[in-house]
Formats: C-alpha cells, sequence, structure tokens
C-alpha cells in the first residue's frame, strides 16, 4: 500500500508577543525570518506538497490554460487616444506575454513608433512590470518606471525617443512614475522609504544629471500620510498630493516653472478629503467639507484657494456618492453612484441641457475613459457587466449620438451573452441591513441547492468591487458555477457610509455581512454549504479567514490569496509596509481598545480548534504588501487545530509580489490553478 503524502511538520517555537498585559504565543514567529535556510526550506517543502497533492489536477489546469487563452485574441490593440498631437496605444502580439506600447504622429495613418517593447525589455526576468510612461511636452522624451523584483520599487529610466537611446542615470526605489515640467528638462517623481515602502519624498531631477544631485521638493514626515505627483489635465499645474486614510492636502506650482515654488492649497485638517482638478482659471474639488459624507464638487479661484474661498457647484446629496468629474469646455460630467449602481451624469455649463447616460442593465459597471481634451464634444466611457464584454463607447454629448470603438473579442466559437445572465439580490444583514449581491450564471439553473456557488468579496478600503465581465471566469460558469459578488460594508457600493460602517470598530460587519451573504445563497436555494466556495484576496483574504473562523460550516472551499491574516502583529511593526499608513483604516493597537478589536477578529489569532474547509492559500515570496509569513504562518496553525479530514494547500510563488505572476499568460496559468482546486472539489471535472 502506498504511503498517504503528509504535509510538512512546520516546527515550533513558542515566541511571547506582550501588549497592554496581554501575552498572545507565536509559535510560528520564526518563519518572519526572510531568506533563512529553514524559512526556505518550509515554503519549498509546502510548495512540493502542493504539487504532489494536485497533481491530478494537472491535465484539468491545462485544460483551463488552454480555454481562457483561446478566449483571448492574442494580436490585440487598445483604443488609441490623442494627445498632444500623438495617437497613443498598446498592442499585444500573438504568443508573447507582455505589452507593446506604441504612437503615430498626427493620424493613425503616419507610421508606428514603438516607444516601449517589453516582450525585449521582459528577457531575462523571471518578473517584469513596466509602471506606465509619461512623454515631455516637446514629444521627445520619455520617463518609465521597470520592476524586476515585484516588491513594486521601481527604478526610473528615460529615453530618447528620436534616437531610441537610454539616457545612462537610472533612479532607484521610486513608485515608478514621474512628471515633466514645462520646459523638458525638470521632472519631479515619487521616492519610497526603503524599510517600510512608503511613498515619502518628492524630487526633482533634471535631466542629465546624477540621481545623488536630485533636490527634495517636500518630505512628508507624517508616518500615516503617503505622497505623490501629478499634472493636470490641463498641463498648466503640477500638483504634489500627501494624503491619509481620512485627510489630503494638495501644493501646486506652475508647470511651465521656472522656479517651481510649491504653494499649499487648503492646509491638512484632519477629517477634510479633498481631490483637485483645474479648469480655467478656478480649481474644482470634490470634497467633503461641511459634513458632506458622500462628497460634492466645489470650485475656488487659483488666486484664492483656501477654504473658505471654496463655493458649490454640484452640492451634497445623502443618497448619491460623487465619484470624479471630467471637464470639458462646454461640459461638465459626474460619475455618480446611487443605489449601488454608476452613472453619468452629463451637464452644460450653461444650464441649458443636463442629463444622465442611459444604462438598462440590472447590474452593470459604467466609468468614464481617458479624455484628454477639453474641447471637445465627444465624451469616452467603458461599459460592461458581468455577461457583457467591455467596449469602449464615443459618446457626443450635442447630439446624444455613440459609437462603439471596440468590444471586446471573446474567442474560441464558444461565447454568446444569450446564454448567461446576470441579476441583483438582497440578503439580510445581522443587524437588518439589506446587503447587495451581484450574480451571473449559465441560464437554465434549478434553485435546487445543488449549483457549486463562487461568494467573492473585498470589502476594505471604500474600494468597490463593481459587476465587471471576465473571460477566465467563463471557464467556472461552463462548468456548472454560479459566480456572486458579495457588497459588503468595507466598499462604498451603496455611499460613503458604507465604507464607514465596516472599518475600525465596526470591522465585523464586514464578516458578518458576508456570512449573510453565504445563508442567504443557501435559504434561497442557489447552493448549498455542500455546494458553496469563497475566494478573497489581499484584505480580501483578511475576510475569507475571519470568515471560516466565524461559520466554517458554510463552505466546502475557499482560496485566500496573498491574505493579511495576522493583523495584531502586523500593525503594531510599524517597520512594516504599510502598517503606519492604515491606522485609520484597522486602528493604532497601542490604544487598548484598537488592540481587543482586532484580537476579536484578526485571523491568525483566531484559529481554533474545530473543523475547517478546504482551504487554498497563495502568496508571493516578494510580496511587498503583505508579507508572504503571514499566510505562512496561518496555514501552519490552520493544520495544527483543524479537525476535519480536509485538505488545506499553501502555494508560493518565489518569484512574483502581491499582484501575482507578470506576464498575461503566466497569470492566467495561476487562475487555472485556482479553477482547478475549486471544479475539482465540487466535482465537475467532466
Amino acid at each position: 500500500m502506498k504511503n498517504p503524502i503528509l504535509p510538512p511538520d512546520a516546527k515550533q517555537i513558542p515566541y511571547e508577543l506582550e501588549k497592554h498585559g496581554d501575552v498572545r504565543i507565536d509559535e510560528y514567529y520564526w518563519m518572519n525570518e526572510r531568506d533563512s535556510p529553514d524559512v526556505l526550506a518550509y515554503l519549498e517543502a509546502e510548495n512540493r506538497y502542493y504539487e504532489e497533492m494536485t497533481a491530478h489536477t494537472k491535465p484539468l489546469q491545462q485544460k483551463l490554460f488552454e480555454e481562457m487563452k483561446a478566449r483571448i485574441k492574442e494580436d490585440d490593440e487598445s483604443v488609441p487616444y490623442k494627445y498632444n498631437g500623438y495617437w497613443y496605444y498598446t498592442r499585444f502580439e500573438k504568443g508573447k506575454n507582455y505589452p507593446i506600447y506604441c504612437r503615430r504622429k498626427e493620424l493613425m495613418l503616419a507610421p508606428e513608433e514603438i516607444l516601449f517593447d517589453n516582450n525585449e525589455m521582459a528577457a531575462g526576468h523571471s518578473y517584469f512590470n513596466q509602471a506606465g510612461y509619461s512623454i515631455s511636452e516637446n514629444n521627445e522624451l520619455a520617463v518609465f518606471g521597470i520592476d524586476t523584483v515585484s516588491r513594486r520599487q521601481y527604478t526610473l529610466q528615460f529615453k530618447n525617443l528620436k534616437t531610441g537611446a537610454l539616457y545612462p542615470e537610472s533612479i532607484k526605489n521610486t513608485t515608478g512614475s514621474a512628471v515633466w515640467a514645462g520646459d523638458n528638462k525638470t521632472l519631479f517623481y515619487t521616492r519610497k522609504d526603503p524599510q517600510t515602502l512608503r511613498s515619502s519624498q518628492i524630487f526633482k531631477h533634471v535631466l542629465g544629471t546624477d540621481s545623488s544631485e536630485d533636490i527634495l521638493v517636500f518630505e512628508e514626515e507624517d508616518e500615516t500620510f503617503d505622497v505623490g505627483v501629478f499634472k493636470t489635465k490641463s498641463r498648466d499645474y503640477i500638483f504634489i498630493g500627501s494624503s491619509s486614510t481620512l485627510t489630503t492636502e494638495y501644493l501646486y506650482t506652475e508647470a511651465k516653472g521656472p522656479e517651481f515654488e510649491f504653494e499649499v492649497l487648503q492646509k491638512r485638517t484632519r477629517g477634510l478629503e479633498y481631490s483637485v482638478s483645474h479648469f480655467g482659471e478656478d480649481f474644482y474639488l470634490v470634497t467633503n467639507k461641511d459634513n458632506a459624507i458622500n462628497f460634492k464638487l466645489m470650485k475656488t479661484p487659483v488666486s484664492q484657494t483656501a477654504k473658505e474661498n471654496w463655493v458649490d457647484v454640484i452640492p451634497h446629496r445623502e443618497d448619491t456618492l460623487l465619484e470624479d468629474v471630467e471637464i470639458f469646455e462646454d461640459f461638465l460630467v459626474i460619475e455618480e453612484r446611487n443605489d449601488g449602481l454608476n452613472k453619468i451624469n452629463v451637464k452644460r455649463w450653461d444650464n441649458t441641457e443636463d442629463y444622465y447616460l442611459p444604462f438598462e442593465n440590472e447590474t452593470y459597471t459604467a466609468y468614464t475613459g481617458i479624455n484628454p481634451d477639453f474641447d471637445t464634444h465627444f465624451l469616452r466611457y467603458s461599459f460592461n457587466s458581468l455577461d457583457t464584454p467591455p467596449s469602449v463607447i464615443s459618446f457626443n454629448m450635442v447630439t446624444k449620438e455613440k459609437e462603439v470603438l471596440k468590444e471586446i473579442e471573446v474567442l474560441g466559437g464558444e461565447f454568446d451573452k444569450e446564454n448567461y445572465e446576470s441579476k441583483r439580490i438582497w440578503a439580510k444583514a445581522k443587524d437588518g441591513v439589506n446587503i447587495p449581491i451581484s450574480l451571473v450564471y449559465k441560464k437554465g439553473i434549478q434553485l435546487d441547492g445543488a449549483n457549486p456557488v463562487l461568494q467573492y468579496a473585498y470589502g476594505s478600503y471604500g474600494i468597490t468591487t463593481d459587476p465587471s465581465f471576465s473571460t477566465s471566469r467563463l471557464s467556472l460558469l461552463d462548468a456548472g458555477f454560479i459566480f456572486a459578488i458579495a457588497h459588503i460594508r468595507g466598499e462604498e457600493y451603496m455611499g460613503r457610509h458604507w465604507y464607514e460602517d465596516g472599518k475600525l470598530l465596526r470591522k465585523m460587519n464586514t464578516f458578518t455581512d458576508f456570512v449573510a451573504c453565504s445563508e442567504h445563497l443557501i435559504e434561497a436555494g442557489y447552493t448549498s454549504s455542500k455546494n458553496l466556495y469563497a475566494y478573497g484576496g489581499s484584505a480580501g483574504g483578511l475576510l475569507i479567514g475571519a470568515v471560516i473562523n466565524l461559520a466554517p460550516q458554510l463552505y466546502h472551499g475557499v482560496i485566500a490569496a496573498v491574505p493579511f491574516v495576522d493583523v495584531v502583529t502586523t500593525m503594531l511593526d510599524d517597520s512594516i509596509p504599510l502598517t503606519t499608513s492604515e491606522y485609520d483604516e484597522w486602528g493604532n493597537p497601542n490604544d487598548k481598545e484598537y488592540y481587543e478589536y482586532m484580537k476579536s477578529y484578526s485571523p491568525y489569532d483566531q484559529v481554533k480548534v474545530q473543523e475547517y474547509p478546504n482551504i487554498l492559500v497563495t502568496t508571493g515570496y516578494h510580496d511587498s504588501q503583505v508579507q508572504y509569513w503571514e499566510p505562512a504562518k496561518w496555514v501552519a496553525r490552520l493544520r495544527d487545530k483543524n479537525t476535519a479530514d480536509t485538505k488545506i494547500y499553501f502555494n508560493t510563488n518565489m518569484d512574483a509580489g502581491h499582484g501575482g505572476a507578470s506576464g498575461r499568460f503566466e497569470a492566467l496559468k495561476e487562475t487555472a490553478q485556482d479553477y482547478a482546486f475549486l471544479i475539482d472539489l465540487a466535482g465537475k471535472t467532466k
């Protein structure tokens, strides 16, 4: 008889962690010793165990990968947009992993200029990512950021677009983005703290000089804030933005220089948030000033920017979240969210017209696209839904005529949107609040509890998961799965209050909302506990960890990707990336009240002796957002406490970080692995 394959036996070395008189014992604390032989050996053993235990799904993984790849148009091209005399677009070539960034002068019939071929640039690297690029005002120079480690620490490089030559200088440890001034030689960029990776400094660089000579323009000393730099749509101003979870502050200077002396638009005031645009003689501000919890639009003269000069343009509305604006010469376009749904409102500045773009679906995603020009009547926006592929649309704001510039093609010959159905249902939360759930499935399902359901949510930072289309997800739907997005509190799906009710000392709502959605899906006959699966990544991995501690009996299997699960320990360690900047999201555990509340839901701290469902945990060794040791420790403790005969797998991508593998095909392979785990558990492999 063949010996059973046993999981790695993680050694236990008790380590005391004391705070507020409370002592926690972390028997796997040793795993945070990055690059130590013991840690590497353990991670490699876990990867071998995962490979051995899932070897029988390799044919399924390959099948899924091939069908997902077959749906993608490999020689694809984005819709071009015109900026400063050039048409810019991105294209892919058949069989290649990475994009090629291109442009054409004045007309799309002009010769193509290849700015960056990421396929050539990625050669020799196991991971590669370019963080976009910025073009100088004279169209002759480009600055771009490269990451070959997956720690989101980008090296800036410079390229002469006339000759194709790279400049000798480079700047390490940046966010990857930079802004050119109007003189075509000066640029501003953001540098990161090398330990915490917090974006903390803005530097000025002059092309042709060594980065050691760069001048520090601004340093954010408050560890709860991050900084960035951008140029306005008008190209007249350069802004430095400093922001925390609750507060923002902007400094600005004229982009043309030559002095580049930055002034404060409005001094930071705790709780005051605003974003800024420029048009004519005014700055326009999307802000929560005057207790506008769902935000409103205000404006102020460029010459008088303090908040006492701000006046309303779009007043605050209790039932509508104002998310963003797009400014044109004759029109103001407002992106809103009402009853959870995206709305695009078009207004003439002279108030002669005011209308909404018509969207008839029950649940969908719509947002404005790239609109670099003021003097145009054409608005570019995008639309898709769970059963409708994305399209890019040009809309004439005068005639109200629209032209579909591109709809994503789903190749393979098997997709027909008429075979699928999407809808929105509502679950009742623990405290009586109605929680929306967006669903998509193949038509003809029976509500008999036999359907496998994959329930997804994120639920933090006010980041909303809109119901959008996925070609990869079709493989799950075609295997008989229902896909459900739980729009839980902690997001902003139902407005800003939806976020406020799912953070800090109300964070538990996020987890109980998810459980309530699961219970509703079961009670309504969509699935059963034997057929329900859950997925979440990063802060969504925290969600999954908390939920399987609270209600493990509801799920047959879960996937937690790069999960943030050791909440208390991480939030007490201010040397770890993101910790101090997130006190306003999770709370500061140096305060006993927050410490005790965090501990009450922290997945790692709340693992107990009980039956857990089947679990797949994935991470990246170079993850800058959630360190690899959090999921590693969590898996070891789950295995030690689990009393059920269920599978617990842990897979570490030793070449990747928080976003997983680079390259479109490598990323598909990771998705195929996840889907194979679910389909195999559901018995839908045939």
